[in-house]
């Protein structure tokens, strides 16, 4: 079972694997959990900056073990399976934060090769990894899904495709959260709105987050540790009577 917040009799560890964790908000998530004492398995696509931020983990006192992670690829997966294997029996926590924007682009000018590349890292690759990774999650454990605001919203100009395949992740969460329930397996998904990492800086436009952050109740964007702390809450006990739901993390920009 994931530790408790509050009563911390629990003398297991606590496992968890993140994907996608070599930056961004699933390298702060793997920083927030493996605070609480928790094993991080550190997943990422591209070994040298997959290991990279394991060993800026590790430097800081956290217990964190690489895992190199394509979820777009049934080998890679498969891969990281037998690895986690070799150092737990068990995994308490999985959260699935691998994902890619894609290309801004118009929908009358979207490519098969878009669609699949999009959909494949943000939809058929969690479901790819939690397929994998289901024998090997503990009764009573948690799966923590990033949507996006987009999913609500459609998103900006030209990220439609984006914006459906995190719908896509909604809808998955909330079936796979009763498909779990006999197992006390609890699925639960964050919705970030702007935050402010590489992600943004890559595809956003300065005078666009300006605006955003105008628009916004809270006055800033958001930071990556506000959705690792989500993160934290539903991959822990403190939310023990909560599943199939999504938090929105978007400092009162869109309300659901």
């Amino acid at each position: 079972m994931p530790r408790h917040l509050v009563d911390m009799t629990n003398t297991q560890q606590t496992t968890v694997l993140i994907t996608g964790a070599n930056k961004g908000l699933g390298h702060e998530t793997g920083r927030r959990l493996g605070e609480m004492g928790w094993k991080v398995f550190l997943g990422a696509r591209d070994e040298h900056r997959g290991r990279a931020a394991a060993e800026k983990l590790a430097a800081d006192g956290i217990d964190v073990v690489f895992v190199q992670l394509d979820v777009t690829s049934d080998a890679s997966v498969a891969g990281a399976l037998d690895a986690v294997r070799q150092h737990t029996e068990h995994l308490d926590v999985l959260v699935n934060n691998a994902g890619a924007p894609g290309h801004v682009i118009h929908p009358s000018e979207t490519t098969a090769d878009e669609l699949h590349a999009v959909y494949d890292a943000n939809v058929f690759g969690p479901v790819r990894v939690t397929r994998a990774f289901l024998p090997l999650l503990a009764d009573g454990g948690a799966v923590v899904n990033l949507a996006s605001l987009a999913a609500h919203d459609g998103g900006g100009p030209g990220a439609i495709v984006y914006a459906s395949a995190k719908g896509g992740m909604l809808t998955f969460t909330r079936g796979l959260a009763k498909e779990l329930g006999p197992r006390r397996i609890r699925v639960n998904a964050v919705s970030p709105g702007l935050i402010g990492t590489t992600f943004h800086d890559t595809f956003s436009k300065p005078e666009g987050r300006a605006a955003t952050v105008a628009r916004t109740q809270a006055g800033r964007e958001g930071r990556a540790e506000d959705v690792a702390n989500a993160v934290l809450f539903l991959a822990s006990d403190a939310s023990a009577y909560i599943t199939g739901e999504s938090i929105e993390i978007n400092g009162g920009l869109y309300f659901v």
